[in-house]
């Protein structure tokens, strides 16, 4: 179902201490905007209603959390959801923020100088059901290079996904791109490790029968000239998935 348009969105964002009105202006400068600028740095790629990252970021004061989506409608839930939370434990939201980016563009906003030593994608959109569109998965070889500009050396992501088909691609994606994944199940509660939180889409799914997929992978050096061609490798091989898929269905 869509989400409607909130117009009391925007308002209360902009008087929000801990939301980013102007994120491109704080490039470059992230670690600044948090009380304690020297602690490590975590993203959330597509943070939704931000129940997850409530509950992630008050339970690690001494990490600065960003958690990004693209929607006003959706950041907003976010918002009240790491209020209601923070003001359960009686904390203060000072390691936590939360601002609209489009996250295939999010060398807009961060650059080397913004370090990161963790990135969480959570239940992604797939882009599976429709035709040479899998290059705008969060956990893609194109879109992973990006991460790698921000990412310290020896920094993490953490994916999970209720999609079999995009767990599959993604065990490809992540050592295109120059990560080694560490860990990997096909069904994470099966032996849960103390450290996952369940988001509320990974609860759904678990309800309906489906496993949850999950990873970890770290970055690993890899050269420019590398990386460049298993972006240019990875996208022939799309092209010919894609066309092989038209030609099935008739497709021109």
């Amino acid at each position: 179902m869509r989400m409607r348009f909130k117009p009391y969105a925007r308002p209360e964002l902009l008087a929000c201490d801990f939301h980013a009105n102007e994120p491109l202006e704080r490039k470059g400068h992230w670690h600044q905007s948090f009380v304690r600028p020297t602690q490590p740095m975590h993203l959330e790629l597509g943070c939704g209603k931000g129940g997850f990252l409530a509950q992630l970021a008050s339970c690690h004061p001494d990490v600065n959390y960003l958690g990004i989506d693209i929607t006003d409608k959706v950041l907003i839930l976010a918002k009240r959801n790491i209020e209601r939370v923070y003001q359960e434990k009686n904390l203060p939201t000072d390691n936590v923020q939360i601002m609209s980016l489009d996250i295939e563009r999010i060398l807009n906003a961060f650059d080397q100088r913004d370090e990161v030593q963790r990135i969480y994608i959570n239940f992604c959109n797939p882009w599976n059901k429709k035709l040479a569109h899998k290059k705008h998965r969060l956990t893609h070889t194109r879109q992973l290079a990006l991460y790698r500009t921000l990412l310290a050396e020896d920094g993490e992501v953490y994916f999970k996904t209720d999609d079999d088909a995009l767990f599959q691609d993604s065990l490809k994606y992540f050592p295109e791109a120059g990560f080694e994944i560490l860990w990997h199940t096909f069904d994470l509660h099966k032996d849960e490790p103390d450290w996952n939180i369940r988001t509320e889409h990974e609860t759904m799914f678990t309800e309906q029968g489906i496993p949850t997929k999950a990873l970890i992978a770290v970055k690993r050096p890899m050269s420019p000239d590398e990386l460049a061609l298993a972006i240019q490798r990875r996208n022939q091989l799309d092209k010919e998935e894609s066309a092989a898929i038209r030609a099935k269905l008739g497709i021109r």
